[in-house]
């Protein structure tokens, strides 16, 4: 892996000291940990998920900003901003579905779902790290899908509510 990211400039000889504090073990690995007992904890990871929508968005819209780092600053500025909505939109995405597989009764639903995230989680690491643009690809193809469903229950929920509001105009004139 090194070779693959030695064109990133980036040292790979020294480790951050943030990265090495603690118990020995480094930064990352302590918070992926954290992340994978959390997410089979049915009550805790909603309350992780709360506090991680705080954490997810900023983080993607730095992330993608320092990645055109050398641009233009209007380039960095849109990066920022898509960096941003990619982060929420898949958090939110990923937390309504948690919220859905927590009202199951048994926990095996909510573990076989956290194990299929860390599946769906390596993967797309590794095709990010080995195949950028296909990764690209999927993030693009998902991004098209989100903003046709979001389209689809906004008008679902628009001819839910008139309708509603027809049906109070109604009761109220007899």
């Amino acid at each position: 892996m090194k070779n693959r990211f030695g064109r990133a400039r980036a040292d790979f000889r020294e480790t951050p000291p943030a990265w090495t504090a603690g118990t020995g073990c480094s930064g990352a690995t302590d918070a992926v940990a954290h992340e994978i007992v959390a997410d089979k904890i049915p009550a805790l990871d909603s309350i992780w998920d709360a506090i991680h929508t705080f954490i997810r968005a900023p983080a993607g819209a730095v992330l993608a900003a320092s990645a055109f780092a050398h641009f233009d600053p209007s380039v960095r500025l849109v990066a920022l901003l898509a960096g941003s909505g990619v982060a929420l939109s898949s958090h939110g995405a990923k937390a309504a579905t948690r919220l859905a597989a927590n009202t199951s009764p048994e926990p095996f639903s909510n573990i076989a779902l956290s194990l299929f995230e860390d599946v769906v989680a390596v993967g797309a690491s590794l095709l990010m790290a080995f195949h950028p643009l296909v990764i690209l690809a999927v993030v693009a193809i998902f991004l098209v899908f989100t903003v046709w469903l979001a389209r689809r229950i906004g008008r679902a929920l628009g001819r839910l509510f008139h309708r509603g509001n027809g049906m109070a105009s109604h009761a109220g004139s007899s």
